[in-house]
């Protein structure tokens, strides 16, 4: 089974993102134009992505020199989400630490040969999902910090480190942040069916190719998004990735 493009999906496209904005209309949210904006931005990204994948897919080299770029949007994405755009190198650090294991895990066990083809999509998804997991993680951590600045002085005049009373604030924060990834995992092929799972299947592979290629994906997902909370919680706590308000205000 495939999807071709062509009228069935522009039309469908249309109709769904009436719905989208009609919902913003009628629930008052802000910005209804917004969802036409991104759609747009969408269509015009993936269409480049298209050209650029076919053309590169074929080179090893070009391929990972595309999941360079990929992945340094995504740092560049996650440090706009959360205001730290100046602790974009310590952002790094923490995505890839949760990335590079993952990728390092799939190519030795021979899970995903080093084919472009392979390589793209499969890093490309956990890359994605590392990005969401580092924002999700410094808005929760960022907001804690400004909303609980008595519990962090308290925790200094207590005789406590900078670190350890950053911790105090965050640390249970940070499993928030995962939340949304542990509940992908438990709900997948209950729930839901997964980008991987479908696109197997459409591709046409069997529904048991479908479920291993899925299943490893989700797992990739959950280690690297859990690995990249752990760093970016101890980069927080040595102050060094922070918004330029919190680095000011923590100040020990």
């Amino acid at each position: 089974m495939t999807i071709d493009p062509g009228l069935p999906v522009a039309l469908a496209v249309v109709l769904l993102l009436g719905v989208t904005v009609v919902g913003y209309v009628v629930g008052r949210l802000p910005g209804p134009d917004s969802p036409v904006l991104a759609m747009a931005r969408a269509i015009a990204q993936l269409g480049v992505a298209a050209l650029v994948i076919t053309t590169v897919v074929r080179s090893l080299a070009l391929s990972v020199l595309l999941l360079v770029v990929m992945f340094t949007i995504a740092v560049v994405t996650t440090v706009r989400r959360v205001d730290a755009r100046a602790a974009w190198p310590w952002a790094t650090v923490a995505m890839l630490a949760g990335l590079l294991p993952v990728v390092g895990v799939v190519l030795a066990t021979r899970t995903v040969p080093p084919t472009g083809l392979a390589l793209i999509p499969v890093v490309g998804i956990i890359a994605g999902n590392t990005m969401n997991g580092h924002t999700l993680t410094c808005r929760r951590a960022f907001a804690a910090l400004r909303e609980e600045k008595g519990q962090y002085e308290a925790g200094l005049s207590l005789g406590l480190t900078r670190a350890q009373a950053v911790d105090e604030v965050i640390h249970r924060r940070v499993p928030e942040a995962l939340v949304p990834g542990l509940d992908q995992v438990r709900t997948a092929g209950v729930v839901t069916l997964p980008g991987a799972f479908i696109g197997v299947l459409l591709g046409g592979g069997t529904p048991a190719q479908a479920a291993a290629a899925q299943v490893l994906v989700l797992v990739g997902i959950m280690a690297a998004q859990t690995v990249t909370a752990v760093v970016a919680e101890r980069l927080i706590g040595a102050a060094l990735l922070l918004p330029p308000d919190l680095k000011e205000s923590l100040r020990p």
